[in-house]
């Protein structure tokens, strides 16, 4: 019963449980920027593309 209750005020795991929680956020914030940025620059030479053709 005592190493059950060890176990329980062992708090090493959460801690690497919270920086895998901050990582998935910076991560899932990152690709949002990426797709962001990508559609903005898609937009920008598909506009570029046109008008170089006289559309």
């Amino acid at each position: 019963m005592r190493r059950l209750l060890d176990l329980f005020k062992n708090d090493q795991g959460a801690t690497a449980v919270e920086y895998g929680l901050i990582l998935a956020m910076v991560f899932l914030a990152m690709v949002g920027a990426v797709n962001l940025f990508a559609t903005t620059t898609i937009d920008m030479w598909d506009n570029v593309s046109n008008e170089v053709r006289g559309g």
